[in-house]
């Protein structure tokens, strides 16, 4: 073909793009639904996520958003199966008014131009490829933390038109990903996935039902460096402190400095977390893991005062048992159920010897002496109150026993409510976070 041919050929294309666009100027108006119940249906390639940011409850996307609707009042003219339009802001044919609910921002990319197409098929169906950087406003909960899965909501709808002019729902295909995509973007700290919702999605935006095309994004914690940063040296931490029930009592520095170490490791954990951590209105859970962890720590530091009492307290009693008995044998404990009743007696039967054995027998703060010029002398007790010193007392002296009866008891104890506690911890907590998550998908 001749250079005439092709002149003659480039003409005739001008001719007609001429004439197409002065019938659509005269014929079209872009104001105008096409019609009624406008089908409008959408797909996105997401390239990557570009970041999530807890304190902001922000996630940023790179996508390619597709919207495919039918508009019967433009077709192609000739055999082409499609015909790639200019881009332009300000188009001359109609288009549906998306609008993103959850949209925070939206940057166009651009590299020489905006990378934008407009893309009409033989079938009079329109599509709209944007490529963006969008950032979405995700709603957390951070209470679960770090358990917690959080579920991100997006809508893509129509703000002018209700429901029953547009319908907007997804494409056969509707999400397309990089080919290392796997199981899920891997973030330092998430696996995000994606699902569409194909049900038929409404929202109410005071003029009536608008319909939407839903995506859920949802963001799985990684679990792993939690495990090995937090709850293992805690752990660790709560298992040494147990130590200190093997070591004498008499040694003092060596049992306060492995408590007291263990207790400001565990408070300092504690700060460094809650400062990192996002920021929540409820204890997060790993929170309530460390407190408890401090706790029992600080339980056996309270464990070794006991027993530094006791044994201070036993020292003292059994020196002024021994003083009081004139230097003898080492005295026995005082009975804790003995008989401790006086009955009254005549003031015929009662002497001098007799009044001061009775005396004897009870302590001096519990003794009440009522007499008169002729008649008997009565001793009164306090026998609830006498009892309680004596359970007192032999409390005491069990937990300042040399032979550490009180230690020998918490070894066994304080592991046992540890296990425990650590079974219900994560029973808990991991059933609260799957019905959170299924509720969310629900």
């Amino acid at each position: 073909m001749g250079p005439s041919a092709s002149l003659s050929l480039v003409a005739m294309f001008h001719l007609v793009r001429s004439k197409n666009f002065y019938e659509m100027e005269t014929e079209y108006n872009k104001n105008m639904l096409p019609g009624k119940n406008v089908d409008v249906s959408l797909s996105l390639h997401i390239n990557r996520i570009s970041g999530v940011d807890e304190s902001k409850e922000e996630i940023a996307l790179d996508v390619f958003l597709h919207v495919y609707w039918e508009d019967p009042r433009i077709w192609i003219l000739g055999n082409t199966s499609q015909v790639e339009l200019t881009w332009d802001k300000d188009p001359k044919f109609w288009i549906p008014d998306l609008y993103i609910r959850q949209l925070r921002e939206m940057k166009v990319l651009t590299l020489f131009q905006d990378l934008a197409s407009i893309r009409l098929y033989d079938n009079s169906t329109l599509r709209i490829s944007i490529g963006a950087t969008i950032i979405i406003k995700c709603d957390m909960d951070f209470v679960l933390y770090p358990l917690d899965v959080q579920t991100c909501a997006v809508d893509f709808g129509s703000y002018k038109y209700t429901l029953t002019d547009m319908k907007f729902h997804w494409r056969d295909d509707p999400l397309i990903f990089p080919s290392d995509f796997g199981d899920g973007f891997r973030l330092p700290r998430y696996v995000v996935s994606f699902v569409t919702d194909n049900r038929l999605n409404v929202i109410y935006y005071g003029d009536g039902n608008h319909s939407t095309a839903r995506l859920v994004i949802t963001l799985s914690r990684e679990l792993r460096s939690h495990l090995l940063e937090s709850y293992l040296p805690s752990t660790l931490f709560v298992v040494m402190s147990w130590g200190s029930f093997v070591v004498m009592p008499e040694v003092v520095p060596g049992r306060m400095v492995l408590l007291v170490t263990t207790l400001l490791s565990l408070v300092t954990m504690f700060d460094t977390i809650r400062n990192n951590s996002p920021s929540a209105l409820e204890l997060k859970c790993i929170e309530v893991w460390l407190i408890s962890c401090t706790l029992f720590v600080f339980l056996a530091l309270v464990e070794y005062f006991i027993v530094l009492f006791g044994m201070r307290y036993d020292k003292h009693w059994r020196h002024k048992k021994h003083d009081l008995d004139g230097g003898g044998s080492a005295p026995s404990r005082p009975p804790l159920f003995g008989s401790n009743k006086v009955h009254a007696t005549s003031g015929n039967d009662v002497t001098g010897d007799e009044d001061m054995t009775i005396k004897a027998q009870l302590p001096t703060s519990q003794q009440q002496v009522l007499t008169t010029n002729n008649g008997p002398v009565q001793v009164v007790t306090s026998t609830g109150k006498l009892r309680f010193r004596l359970v007192a007392r032999h409390v005491i002296l069990y937990c300042g026993s040399p032979r550490g009866t009180l230690d020998q008891v918490s070894l066994a104890l304080f592991p046992l409510c540890f296990i425990l506690f650590s079974v219900l911890y994560w029973i808990s907590y991991i059933t609260e976070s799957r019905r959170k998550s299924m509720a969310a998908m629900v």
